[in-house]
């Protein structure tokens, strides 16, 4: 028998270092953390935080002329960040005019993204703590203040304060459209001002949401944390102006407003409203009118929220806060009566 040469190759040993084996090892988690954290969020709010890290992006190119990278898609990114590169962004924003509402929204995702930056270790302790730590406005009179002292006019979408309607004046603005596309606006206005839709609910409402035959709404909420829609009974002035706005669209037609968007709603609520002497007005100021008028009659918080499509009981609690009559229930040992 003859011999055979049996000899094994030595397999290819990767020459890696432990600093190395570490930095891999952090990037796949970073990315396994990322990914989780954007899968739990709606569509809504991942283009909102797009938006905001885009600002973001655009100050730090402004100020220190440095590129750090994809703040939304990679965590490595904000490895150079600080407390005081934030709070110098924060007062940044202020100077160009932001709300204090965006100034605030724009704080709270970058506070998000550096705990994950954090929980990644791309983040010291003691950075993150600082970071964390850094506040916003919380109060109203807070922002006031910060906008009475700065010159620059507001810029953003976001009004300083709503405007507060009268169920009169709400009548006033239903019956208001004119025209060929009257049915459709009044049904718009309806959807805001009873059902107390966002206006990119409004816009992404399929036709077929709308039943006449049972009267009820279907609506995905945009910012519930429950994934199934909402059922609304349609209240009768939005039963009437759906009435003779569906036989007009068109059975094709996917959208109930269909080639709208949000920015065209919008101008068409301030159009009416202008109307009618209001200036101004938004399409959500009708979810502020639904949200005081249900409280007026005495609609309990639970059913506030469900009505109006809140994740948490918080925002109706603080609507009712503010509604609250301070001196009601006081009794005085003498009170002066009109004569």
């Amino acid at each position: 028998m003859e011999d055979h040469d049996l000899t094994v190759a030595s397999p290819t040993v990767l020459s890696l270092t432990y600093d190395e084996i570490g930095q891999s090892a952090n990037q796949v988690a970073a990315s396994h953390i990322l990914e989780d954290y954007h899968e739990r969020l709606a569509q809504e709010t991942l283009r909102r935080q797009q938006f905001d890290l885009q600002i973001f992006a655009a100050f730090l190119k402004e100020t220190t002329g440095i590129i750090y990278g994809d703040f939304f898609n990679d965590l490595p990114s904000w490895k150079h960040i600080t407390f005081g590169l934030i709070e110098t962004f924060k007062r940044w924003m202020l100077q160009k005019g932001y709300a204090i509402g965006s100034v605030n929204i724009r704080l709270a995702t970058i506070k998000a993204y550096c705990r994950l930056a954090y929980t990644a270790k791309y983040l010291s302790v003691e950075e993150y703590t600082a970071i964390r730590d850094l506040k916003g406005y919380s109060r109203q009179q807070e922002a006031e203040h910060v906008d009475e002292k700065r010159s620059i006019t507001r810029i953003g979408k976001k009004k300083a304060h709503w405007i507060e309607l009268t169920p009169a004046q709400v009548e006033l603005l239903k019956d208001a459209p004119r025209g060929s596309l009257a049915n459709r606006d009044k049904l718009l206005i309806c959807l805001l001002f009873d059902h107390a839709l966002r206006v990119g609910e409004a816009a992404r409402l399929p036709t077929s949401s709308i039943n006449l035959q049972k009267g009820q709404l279907t609506v995905k909420r945009l910012k519930s944390h429950n994934s199934d829609p909402d059922i609304h009974e349609l209240t009768p002035d939005t039963i009437q102006a759906a009435q003779r706005y569906l036989p007009t669209v068109p059975a094709s037609q996917a959208l109930l407003f269909d080639g709208l968007t949000t920015s065209a709603l919008a101008r068409r609520v301030k159009k009416w409203a202008l109307s009618i002497g209001i200036k101004g007005l938004s399409p959500h100021d009708g979810r502020h009118f639904y949200t005081y008028d249900a409280l007026a009659q005495g609609t309990d918080l639970k059913s506030l929220q469900d009505g109006g499509g809140w994740a948490t009981i918080a925002m109706p609690a603080r609507y009712a806060g503010r509604s609250k009559i301070a001196n009601k229930g006081v009794k005085l040992s003498a009170t002066r009566k009109g004569k």
